[in-house]
């Protein structure tokens, strides 16, 4: 989910180069022989397979949702018995087994679909989200942690308790207070960069278990 427009020369630049970059990239090229939707299918794969984030009949909660790479892997790993609802500022291809709509969550209006369409609190509230890239490393980071702030508005409004969270984060300054929230929030609280995240760049996911709502 793409929020955040600055600096469009520099961006367009960066673009064509990470696109070109990605078209010869091993997770690039496994995702299409095997009918993923993303690159970052194996993000999330590598992190179930690392925490145990799924399990079958699970509700999840999925923002940042576009393209639907993740979403497949949820779909695989939660069954028939499970939902997955997901959003983001773009459309998303339909897909069995996920709910999916177009929207902002900081718009109360989406939140409220949201709310609606899970049926009851998630077990699972899963973030991919991501500002567009400015190129400048201290913006871009500002930005990722104010996404990952509207991420946990979300988690304390639809996440259960005891439930999980994963969100991603760019790293640098702000990352120590926003894992101090985090853990006032959480029994768990742990920073991991899976094996198929790009050796360059400055990503990293906190994965959250054990959610408590007081001190949220």
């Amino acid at each position: 989910m793409e929020r955040f427009n600055s600096g469009a020369r520099v961006g367009e630049s960066m673009t064509r180069r990470w696109v070109s970059e990605r078209r010869s990239e091993h997770y690039y090229r496994k995702a299409k022989r095997e009918n993923y939707r993303s690159r970052a299918s194996y993000k999330l794969m590598q992190m179930d397979d690392r925490f145990h984030l799924f399990r079958p009949g699970m509700r999840v909660l999925e923002l940042g949702a576009a393209p639907g790479g993740w979403s497949q892997v949820a779909v695989e790993r939660v069954g028939s018995k499970g939902s997955i609802v997901g959003v983001d500022l773009q459309g998303i291809k339909p897909m069995e087994g996920a709910t999916f709509i177009r929207g902002d969550i900081t718009d109360p209006e989406t939140m409220d679909r949201l709310e609606g369409l899970l049926g009851g609190l998630a077990d699972v509230v899963i973030s991919d989200m991501s500002p567009n890239i400015s190129g400048n490393y201290h913006m871009d980071h500002a930005c990722s942690v104010e996404l990952c702030q509207f991420a946990r508005q979300a988690a304390r409004r639809m996440l259960r308790p005891g439930g999980t969270m994963v969100m991603k984060v760019f790293m640098g300054d702000m990352m120590g207070q926003l894992r101090s929230e985090m853990e006032a929030s959480f029994s768990s609280v742990k920073s991991h960069s899976p094996a198929a995240s790009r050796k360059s760049s400055s990503e990293t996911y906190l994965v959250a278990k054990g959610y408590r709502k007081v001190g949220a």
